[in-house]
């Protein structure tokens, strides 16, 4: 999971470089990076509470 957490990261400082070349609007990289704040909450409470995620026996 924290593996996953630091790519995600990494892909919001991609997607900073992309709109100040000038490969995405403004609104574009709103939204992706609205995305990737919600996949990072998402993979941050996978890697908090991971017993949510086992296989029920």
């Amino acid at each position: 999971m924290t593996d996953s957490d630091g790519e995600a990261s990494e892909t919001t400082v991609w997607l900073d470089y992309a709109k100040d070349c000038g490969y995405l609007t403004q609104d574009v990289h709103q939204s992706l990076m609205k995305r990737y704040e919600e996949i990072g909450k998402m993979l941050g409470s996978m890697a908090d509470h991971p017993e949510r995620f086992l296989p029920r026996t």
